[in-house]
This record gives structure tokens, C-alpha cells and sequence, in this order.
């Protein structure tokens, strides 16, 4: 299986890099600094779960892409997806799969109608992980999973070939006949913690000590269940209760990496994470209070950054 890895940055270089480790025939799609990094110093990812360094790993740039990919791992930002989406075109044949694991469901939709709904797969992962200043990936905990799947929830020939090429990896892949329902749960918990706490700009610890903070934590995250619920995926009992325990420790340092961009004036996925699962909740005539508001703070941050950034 030819494997295309857009971007080897925290997330898909980790996974990308593992699937290399475990003898799979990835190419990373890059941009030019990057591509100069990985060959002088190599694909290096620090880990819990064991260090590895790939010399020379293969890599591509946009503007040479001339060939075809059995698979599409697609790892960006958000805001960067509309030109992700015309660089990886070139890579796109007839059985081509695109597999993203970016988080929310909104780009479901632009790659839906770039490439058609039927090459697009669900996917959704799991790991902590950063880019240092020299350019090695630190994986920050044991956590490393990429959950993939059929969007109708069948196993096809093509899911089913995915699965052997990932079983030989050092990471937890796991083929899902519920794709759609694992990202809306992944999603209802990651908008209710990046909405509080950039709202808060204070981990869940600091939240849950004010007053009337375990409250809005709460309030938020029932809001977000009930966008999912009136859009046919409502959260299970277990999963509302793994969030709302996370969203409630006292004393956790647990905070959204969206609260750390924002602090470091950076850009963030508001409209992609927060601002999509307003939209959806409006559309079907809910309130949301809680959620409106944090919206409203990202979209003022924002504005201040662009002010600032002048553009």
C-alpha cells in the first residue's frame, strides 16, 4: 500500500513515521524547510512508547507531485485544509482513500466536494504530541491512537487493507464500524474543554476552584450534547460521563492545545472546533447559551490578532 502522509509535523509525522518504522511505503508531503530538516537531520520522534530515528524519510513537495497513493493521510490545522485540499489533488487516482484525522466534522464537508464523498473515510486520533524547536517530535504521553473507519460503517476490502498495513505499527489503530458517532464524541468533549478553558484562559483545574466554574464547564458540555443529539449522534452515558470527570478534576493542568495557541497570540481552529458545533445547534433551534459566548471570545481574539498582524 502507497501511503501519502500530508504533513510530518506532531501528529502526522509521529504516525507517518511509526508506519515508516514498521516497514510501510510512506511519503511525506511537505513544505520546503521541513523537507531540508528531515533530510539532514532525519524523521525523529521522542516517545514514552520509544524513540526512533528515520534517516532521509521519503518526502514530496507540492509542486512535484505527479503520482498516485493507494492512501491519503491527511494532518494539517484546519485553516490550513482549503490549500492542503489543492496540494494533494495530483495524489488523488481512482481507488485513491483519503483518510483525515483532523477534529470536528466541518471537513468532511470540503473534502466531500473536492474529491466525492466516496473516497473520503472517517478517522479520529488520539495522541499528545509537539514539534520542538529543532524540529523532533516529542510525543507527551502513552496515548497514540488513530481510529478509522467507513463512514456507513461497513468493512470494505479497502478499510480491511488499512488494518493489516497499521497492524504492524507502534501505535493503537483501530478500525471502527462507528466512525461517525467516535468523532462526535471525540468532538462534543473537545469543544466543551477548548471552549472553556480559552474562555477561562486557565486549565480545568483552575476552573472547577472559581466560583460558578464547574457550572459553566458543565453547561458547556451539555450544550455540545445537545448539537450532537439533534444531529443524530447523541454522546453514550460513558462518554458524557469520561468528559465531564475530565472537565471537573480538581487540580488538573488539563487544558485544550487551542487555549496554548491563543496564549502565544497563534492561530486557532475557532470556526473549524467551536464555531461549526454553534452553526449545526442553531440550525436545529437551540439555545446555547454557554456556547455562543465561547465563541464569541475566540472570534474577538481573533479579531485582535488580525488587527494586530494586519491581516
Amino acid at each position: 500500500m502507497k501511503i501519502l502522509m500530508v504533513g510530518a509535523g506532531a501528529t502526522g509525522g509521529y504516525f507517518g513515521g511509526r508506519l515508516l518504522e514498521s516497514g510501510q511505503d510512506v511519503t511525506f508531503l511537505v513544505r520546503p524547510q521541513r523537507a531540508q530538516t528531515l533530510a539532514r537531520d532525519g524523521l525523529r520522534i521522542r516517545s514514552p512508547m520509544g524513540d526512533v530515528t528515520l534517516p532521509s524519510p521519503p518526502t514530496v513537495q507540492a509542486d512535484a507531485l505527479d503520482r498516485h497513493f493507494d492512501l491519503i493521510i491527511v494532518s494539517c490545522k484546519a485553516y490550513h485544509l482549503p490549500q492542503v485540499i489543492e496540494d494533494l489533488a495530483p495524489a488523488v487516482g481512482p481507488d485513491t482513500a483519503i483518510l483525515p484525522i483532523l477534529n470536528g466534522m466541518r471537513h468532511l464537508d470540503l473534502l466531500d466536494q473536492r474529491f466525492g464523498a466516496a473516497r473520503v473515510l472517517g478517522g479520529s486520533c488520539f495522541i499528545g504530541a509537539t514539534l520542538d524547536g529543532e524540529g523532533v517530535i516529542r510525543h507527551l504521553n502513552k496515548p497514540h491512537g488513530l481510529t478509522y473507519g467507513e463512514r456507513d460503517g461497513s468493512r470494505s476490502p479497502r478499510v480491511e487493507r488499512i488494518e493489516q498495513a497499521m497492524a504492524a505499527a507502534r501505535f493503537d489503530p483501530r478500525l471502527s464500524t462507528s466512525i461517525l458517532q467516535d468523532m462526535w464524541d471525540k468532538w462534543v468533549f473537545l469543544a466543551s474543554l477548548a471552549g472553556i478553558t480559552c474562555l477561562m484562559r486557565a486549565p480545568v483545574g483552575a476552573i472547577v476552584a472559581a466560583p460558578g466554574g464547574t457550572q459553566a464547564a458543565l453547561g458547556l458540555l451539555e450544550d455540545c450534547h445537545q448539537v450532537a443529539a439533534a444531529c443524530g449522534h447523541p454522546p453514550s452515558e460513558a462518554s458524557l460521563q469520561r468528559a465531564r470527570t475530565t472537565l471537573t478534576e480538581a487540580g488538573s493542568s488539563v487544558s485544550a492545545s487551542m487555549m496554548r495557541d491563543l496564549e502565544q497570540g497563534a492561530q486557532i481552529e475557532a470556526d473549524h472546533i467551536v464555531g461549526d458545533m454553534l452553526q449545526r445547534g442553531e440550525a436545529a433551534g437551540l439555545e446555547l447559551r454557554v456556547l455562543r459566548v465561547a465563541y464569541a471570545h475566540l472570534k474577538a481574539y481573533e479579531a485582535r490578532r488580525a488587527s494586530a498582524t494586519g491581516g
